[in-house]
């Protein structure tokens, strides 16, 4: 058992899940626990957990999440949970039981006295217990559990996976729609090899720390960040560069009117739309062309976005 975990005081209403992506349907849940704890007069909370279980049960190290750990914390808290609980999953806590699990965790730590929790949603070793047993266990440790329905946890379990197809898709649109943001990306920009510069479209070569991070498709971008409080537009290519036969993945973002030396900074880019696929052109005047009608593409669809 881990001892380090934070202890609530105000008793709450909780969920737990690994809620990656906090998504539409997610959010639905987190605004019903929000709603109830007003209610009540009661702290929301949130149990989640990190690493995912299936990178550490299942050695899934390949696993790719919509979410880091950092930007599901600010999420969550900014729908207004009062009460963030991030467990370090491991195979220990995997092991307790379903009776440890309620009475150490649900009851010590985090001082439940409402639960609401998916019809399906199973605890303790082995997950032998479901929510018949969640029940039990409200009625000799004085908590309630509402269940969410079905339908509901379909809606949910659906968006996470259309989310991350979507993005292996290239299909921002479809994931944002799910997400009910931009999708983003953050780093820090590096130095790269200076292409972007010899072709007249110099770019910030973006690193992303957290290797379990989903990438979306290779290809071409319209994305947005924001510099110095100032919204900031450009085009972003994922890829390899194979026009100069390059085979390391680089995220280069190409930003409009901006003259600034952007090494070192923290950029976080939100992608609004796919323009074209990555490929390899036969010329580097033939990959300059491409460029620049994309250019002129992102500039149409700016415009109209200000119109909207």
């Amino acid at each position: 058992m881990d001892n380090n975990i934070p202890s609530i005081t105000k008793p709450c209403v909780l969920t737990v899940g690994t809620f990656d992506g906090v998504h539409i349907g997610h959010q639905k849940i987190l605004q019903r626990v929000v709603n109830e704890a007003k209610k009540l007069n009661l702290d929301s909370a949130v149990l989640t957990f990190f690493p995912h279980p299936r990178m550490v049960l299942q050695k899934e190290m390949n696993i790719r999440l919509i979410n880091t750990i950092g930007e599901r914390e600010k999420i969550i808290k900014n729908l207004g949970i009062n009460q963030l609980v991030i467990y370090p999953f491991s195979k220990e806590f995997s092991r307790l039981t379903a009776q440890e699990y309620i009475e150490e965790i649900l009851i010590k730590k985090l001082n439940v006295k409402k639960i609401i929790i998916g019809y399906d949603h199973r605890f303790g070793r082995n997950r032998t217990a479901s929510i018949t047993e969640l029940k039990e266990f409200g009625k000799k440790y004085h908590f309630t559990v509402e269940e969410i329905s079905k339908q509901d946890i379909d809606e949910v379990a659906v968006s996470s996976t259309k989310i991350r197809n979507a993005l292996k898709e290239g299909n921002i649109e479809t994931a944002n729609k799910y997400l009910g943001r931009p999708y983003s990306l953050s780093g820090v920009v590096q130095q790269g090899k200076g292409l972007g510069k010899k072709l007249g479209f110099p770019t910030a070569n973006l690193a992303i720390p957290e290797s379990y991070k989903l990438i979306p498709k290779h290809g071409v971008y319209i994305v947005e960040s924001t510099l110095n409080g100032k919204k900031i537009f450009g085009m972003t290519n994922i890829g390899t560069n194979p026009t100069f036969n390059e085979t390391k993945e680089n995220i280069e973002t190409y930003f409009f009117d901006l003259d600034e030396d952007l090494y070192g900074k923290t950029f976080r880019i939100k992608f609004l739309k796919r323009i074209r696929d990555e490929k390899k052109f036969a010329t580097i005047e033939a990959l300059i062309k491409a460029m620049e009608t994309d250019k002129l593409y992102t500039q149409t669809f700016i415009q109209n976005l200000s119109k909207v």
